[in-house]
C-alpha cells in the first residue's frame, strides 16, 4: 500500500465565477442527497466547523444547512475534483431530511421507461 501524498489545495473559485457545485452524499450509503453551491467563505466555514455551509444563490447569503430546520450535515470527508472546481462532501445527514420539501433527497424525480418522470416517496 502506498502512502498518500498530501497537498495544500483549495477550490478554484475564480475559474467558476466565485461559486462551485457542492454535492452532498450520504457517507454510509453513497446516496446523493442534494446539490448546492459554495463560495470561498462557505467552503472555509465548512472546514472550520465540520458542518456544511453553502452559498444561497437565491438569497445571496451564506447558509448553514439546518439553521432553520435543524437538519444539519456533519462532514465525514470532502473531495475536490481534478479541475478543483467542484466538491463532494460525504456527510452524516442529521434528522434524515436533506431537501427543503421534507424528503430525504432532493433527487426524487425518476425517469421511468415510459419517458415520463415518476415521483419517489
Amino acid at each position: 500500500m502506498t502512502t498518500p501524498t498530501l497537498h495544500s489545495l483549495e477550490p478554484d473559485f475564480a475559474k467558476s465565477g466565485g461559486l462551485i457545485p457542492a454535492v452532498a452524499q450520504d457517507a454510509e450509503t453513497g446516496e446523493i442527497l442534494m446539490l448546492a453551491y459554495m463560495n470561498r467563505e462557505s467552503y472555509l466555514k465548512t472546514l472550520a466547523t465540520g458542518e456544511v455551509h453553502y452559498w444561497s444563490r437565491s438569497r445571496q447569503e451564506l447558509w448553514h444547512k439546518g439553521d432553520s430546520s435543524g437538519h444539519t450535515q456533519k462532514v465525514k470527508s470532502l473531495y475536490l475534483d481534478c479541475d478543483l472546481d467542484a466538491v463532494v462532501v460525504k456527510i452524516e445527514q442529521v434528522g434524515g431530511v436533506a431537501c427543503h420539501t421534507g424528503r430525504r433527497s432532493c433527487f426524487f424525480h425518476k425517469l421511468a421507461k415510459s419517458g415520463q418522470f415518476e415521483i419517489l416517496d
